[in-house]
């Protein structure tokens, strides 16, 4: 192997060093896919895990805005950083800060939250180590549209509209919550339209979808994620440039 080979390899594998990753593959995990804050608490605590069975682990945690910035207001994360045992769990909270009230108070606002695990210093020589990172969306969601507890409400996915323009179709989101697509297909049988690329549409916002209609027919069925992390379908009607959404049953 020649020098210059070598510095290339070195150069590549150092800018693995921190690789963000789904939490499943991380040795330090979060309880959660996203995280909602609603505007009536004060603040929100997250279960984090050690899943390797031998090392300890450090896990720093932090949030960032909608431009990758980190900040910390109006949310702070407690602690940023605390060493996990081998196989322990423990919880990190998110503060919300005075400055919270400034945020819109009539949608959601949209933050990331990071979770970073650093391995403990390894003993032998020339060992690369990489410090893996899981990013979920923080949702802050105010109280005037916080689902109201005990009360059976319509899913606001349900209210997309699809609008056809030429070859296209627009998703229209009319609700203050942010809405994140990742399937689209022409039927509940189809595969996945090959050009789809998985996409968050703003409060009050609109997407091209990103496909052309005609992949997708006159009844396109979208998947959306919920608050839970559920993967709820959607299947819409088309009449003339307009098509409204019905909820497809879930499977026994």
């Amino acid at each position: 192997m020649n020098t210059s080979y070598k510095l290339s390899t070195l150069t590549m594998l150092a800018l693995l060093g921190t690789c963000v990753v789904p939490t499943s593959l991380a040795a330090v995990s979060l309880d959660r896919t996203r995280v909602i804050f609603t505007g009536s608490e004060k603040s929100i605590s997250l279960g984090i895990s050690n899943q390797n069975p031998q090392l300890p682990y450090l896990a720093q945690a932090w949030i960032e805005n909608e431009q990758a910035e980190k900040i910390t207001s109006p949310m702070v994360v407690l602690p940023p950083i605390q060493r996990l045992e081998a196989g322990a769990n423990s919880q990190v909270k998110i503060q919300g800060l005075p400055e919270v009230g400034l945020l819109p108070q009539d949608r959601e606002s949209l933050f990331y939250f990071n979770l970073r695990e650093i391995p403990p210093r390894s003993d032998k020589a020339n060992t690369l180590q990489i410090a893996l990172q899981t990013r979920v969306k923080l949702f802050y969601r105010p109280v005037a549209i916080a689902p109201r507890s005990g009360f059976n409400e319509i899913p606001w996915q349900e209210k997309l509209t699809l609008t056809r323009q030429n070859d296209r179709y627009l998703v229209n989101n009319p609700t203050p919550y942010y809405v994140t697509l990742i399937d689209a297909a022409s039927n509940l049988k189809a595969t996945s339209a090959v050009d789809f690329k998985p996409l968050m549409i703003d409060p009050k916002g609109q997407l091209d979808l990103g496909v052309s209609a005609k992949a997708l027919g006159d009844k396109p069925v979208l998947t959306y994620v919920n608050d839970y992390g559920g993967r709820p379908q959607l299947q819409f009607s088309c009449t003339a440039s307009t098509c409204t959404a019905s909820p497809v049953a879930s499977k026994p």
